[in-house]
């Protein structure tokens, strides 16, 4: 028997997680091939610059982690084996940095990233908070990997100055990415909620583009 167009099977729909992927592949692309971040991983800058680069993340990682947690939110979302802020001020140190704050005040993208950040914490909706999460933690799991690969390679940085990329209480790092993905995808978000948590993804990498931008233009 013929099938007819109606009775084809249709291809299952992609799952939350993976439209978030693939829907934010553009911006992604966009933020990791900036110059700033392409020169540092490729080993045309210095150690200094990547020091400078680390200042601003704590920045960020200080408003990331500074949202209270509520009670009815999924616990991945509050998971203190992915904080950074405090590894970013123990890096700085072992960098020289005395004071970080003194010494690398925060670059204007900074300052918009982290008013952003905190308009996000106090809003009582989640979604636009795991955007922000889901993309700075998982990137930190994946290219991040990379960064303090290179960072050793190109500018010969010890491990005691990378101890923001390590994350020494998660066994399996690729494990811990797909759990992630797999807890996106079970919280039920309808259409409208996973149209916002691409929007705020997209949101977010714009962000660090510009942070990306700011840095090499105060080299």
């Amino acid at each position: 028997m013929t099938m007819t167009a109606t009775s084809r099977e249709r291809p299952a729909a992609a799952t939350p997680s993976a439209r978030l992927r693939d829907a934010t592949v553009a911006e992604h692309s966009a933020a990791e091939t900036k110059t700033f971040i392409a020169d540092l991983i490729e080993g045309r800058l210095t150690l200094a610059d990547y020091t400078r680069y680390l200042a601003q993340l704590a920045y960020v990682y200080e408003a990331l982690e500074n949202r209270m947690s509520r009670s009815e939110e999924p616990e991945f979302l509050h998971d203190p084996r992915l904080h950074r802020f405090a590894a970013a001020r123990h890096d700085l140190t072992e960098l020289g940095v005395l004071d970080w704050r003194a010494e690398h005040p925060a670059l204007a993208a900074t300052r918009r990233y982290v008013e952003h950040l905190r308009t996000v914490a106090a809003d009582n909706d989640m979604v636009p908070y795991l955007a922000q999460h889901y993309t700075r933690y998982l990137g930190d799991l994946s290219g991040g990997q990379v960064i303090a690969t290179m960072m050793s390679r190109h500018y010969g940085a010890t491990e005691d100055q990378l101890t923001f990329y390590r994350f020494d209480q998660i066994d399996k790092l690729v494990g811990y990415k797909r759990a992630y993905r797999e807890h996106i995808d079970h919280l039920g978000l309808d259409s409208a909620q996973i149209d916002q948590l691409v929007a705020e993804s997209k949101r977010a990498y714009r962000l660090n583009a510009d942070l990306f931008d700011d840095l090499g233009r105060t080299r």
